[in-house]
């Protein structure tokens, strides 16, 4: 069994001689927290407080607009055929709904380049409230979930249960809607407790999930003028509660008997169990930012004050500005999930990237295991060393040279040039060829290479074939030759392959 080994409190952390306020730090800080930063930022980052810092990016992501809706997010039937679309076939149909999804599934890679923490905590809550596409199958679904995930990925954890339950994605994945009055369905109330608050089999009986399944009968009025297929399926039709179906039998929850619904339900289950909700919670959110490997007395000590009003974002503020969050023993804990490698990459360097080549990405992260609005089942991804396999290793390592080698062998010379842009930021522009891999080293992997051999191979890999007396002292190599691109893109190739390479 893995133990942690960070025994570093709560404390909020300060810069001292035994854990100075450096770029390790300052680069750990930014990739937990946004895919990273580039080397300029990183430099800002030290003149910086970072408690300042923590609180900057958390109201960033507090305050970040929701993402817009397209219009179509809830286009009728008759309002599509009003502006000359025809519905004689399923392939119009499906055409349709497939131009929908491909094009919020950019806006998603986009809202992933860009928003920051908030972007992240999207992807947890994902995986946690998981729903999959394939199950529900429209775009106009996709959009409503994503939004209520951004909404409260920062708020209230019982709304954010409370109002996530009534999405028509997830009524649809987890059967609610099939759930009537003389013929309960128990998906939904299983996964609320297993997977959603209380974790499996801690605190709720086969019994408990009977009478709950019971009370969260009654959504199953559709609403089919929303249907975008007239003969077939109920796609995108908006789920509403119908008291025809309502289970109206007296129910036992957790001890509490009653003619109990969807919203006594939730009441319930914070009011008899936000101990073990708590710790669940927050368990989870520690995997996700700090190591897989669980410290019982610092979770218990934020689920403490977790389950006093059940708010998140004053626990992550204080999770983040910790010596705990800060200690090098949290740094190189968690293994990258595709997202993570390929995105840290873009942030780091700044390289801009096309549409078609965000849709590349996303194609190439679900080939190795991480497909937006499709998680691999109800319990989300594992991550961690889910994310690494010999189905996976080798497409990690060519998906992550993609970009790098599209700059190189683009006919842009602007592109090109991005690679020798980005070694003069990471190095200051040093002239020390020494100094130069160490910092693109550096940049990307947060504790270093593990012996000074690694780097010395390391630098003879961005040395090439320049012959060693151009390095030396007084030499005339430095990052304006025109090898340097070359140099950059090689470095790059060397380093992903490198197992440190796929930690953060």
């Amino acid at each position: 069994m893995t133990t942690n080994c960070n025994l570093s409190s709560l404390q909020v952390y300060s810069n001292s001689d035994e854990k100075p306020w450096n770029e390790q730090r300052a680069n750990h800080l930014y990739r937990r927290l946004s895919y990273g930063a580039r080397p300029s930022l990183i430099r800002t980052a030290l003149t910086e407080v970072p408690e300042q810092i923590v609180d900057t990016l958390i109201d960033e992501a507090v305050s970040l607009p929701i993402t817009t809706a397209p219009v179509w997010t809830t286009t009728t039937k008759n309002e599509y055929e009003q502006s000359g679309v025809t519905f004689d076939d399923v392939d119009g149909v499906d055409g349709i709904n497939s131009i929908n999804t491909d094009e919020w599934i950019l806006q998603t890679i986009n809202d992933q380049m860009n928003n920051g923490l908030r972007s992240l905590l999207t992807v947890f809550w994902h995986s946690h409230f998981v729903t999959e596409i394939s199950e529900y199958r429209c775009a106009g679904y996709a959009v409503q979930y994503y939004n209520k995930l951004q909404e409260h990925a920062l708020g209230n954890f019982k709304t954010f249960v409370q109002e996530i339950g009534l999405t028509n994605a997830m009524l649809t994945y987890l059967n609610g809607v099939d759930n009537k009055e003389n013929r309960p369905n128990d998906n939904y109330a299983r996964e609320l407790y297993e997977l959603f608050t209380l974790g499996e089999k801690n605190g709720y009986t086969e019994d408990d999930i009977t009478n709950t399944a019971k009370a969260l009968t009654g959504f199953n009025n559709k609403n089919n003028e929303n249907v975008l297929d007239p003969d077939n399926n109920d796609s995108c039709t908006v789920i509403t509660f119908s008291e025809e179906t309502f289970n109206t039998e007296t129910k036992t929850i957790f001890g509490r008997s009653g003619n109990f619904g969807y919203d006594d339900v939730i009441d319930i289950l914070f009011e008899e169990k936000p101990d073990l909700i708590a710790e669940f919670i927050v368990g989870k959110l520690y995997k996700f930012f700090v190591s897989p490997t669980l410290n019982n007395e610092v979770i218990l000590e934020l689920a403490n004050e977790f389950k006093i009003d059940f708010e998140l974002e004053p626990i992550l503020r204080k999770l983040f500005k910790s010596e705990h969050f800060f200690d090098e023993e949290a740094m190189a804990t968690i293994i990258k999930s595709p997202y993570d490698i390929q995105l840290n990459i873009l942030r780091v360097t700044g390289f801009p990237i096309t549409d078609e080549q965000k849709t590349t990405i996303y194609a190439q992260n679900s080939a190795i295991g991480q497909e937006f609005y499709q998680p691999v089942d109800v319990a989300g991804w594992q991550a961690d060393y889910d994310w690494v396999n010999s189905a996976t290793l080798v497409g990690r390592w060519d998906y992550t040279m993609t970009i790098i080698n599209y700059l190189h062998n683009s006919e842009l010379t602007e592109d090109v040039e991005r690679l020798r842009d980005f070694a003069k930021e990471a190095s200051n522009n040093s002239s020390d060829v020494e100094v130069v891999v160490r910092s693109i080293i550096d940049a990307f992997i947060p504790r270093g290479l593990n012996t000074e051999t690694d780097y010395e191979i390391a630098l003879d890999e961005f040395k090439g074939e320049v012959p060693e007396n151009y390095f030396v002292e007084n030499g005339i190599w430095n990052l304006d030759f025109e090898i340097v691109p070359s140099q950059v893109q090689i470095l790059f190739q060397y380093l992903v392959t490198l197992p440190e390479f796929q930690l953060k």
